[in-house]
């Protein structure tokens, strides 16, 4: 059960890095109401599940694609 809060979580961020990129963690927290720590701590999980996003100089995340 733990596993699909997770992967619905992941789901949750990473859609809504495509819908606002370049945007900050802490936007992403703010969003979706979470603590800014749950979506930083969430970046490497999403890259090892296939979500693959890339950090620019600012710390902004932008989305590349989903690995099938």
């Amino acid at each position: 059960m733990a596993r699909k809060v997770q992967n619905e979580r992941l789901e949750t961020i990473y859609d809504s890095i495509e819908d606002n990129p370049g945007e900050r963690p802490g936007f992403f927290a703010r969003v979706l109401n979470m603590p800014r720590s749950s979506v930083t701590r969430s970046l490497p999980t999403m890259e090892e599940e296939g979500y693959l996003l890339s950090e620019d100089d600012n710390g902004g995340l932008w989305p590349f694609r989903r690995k099938k």
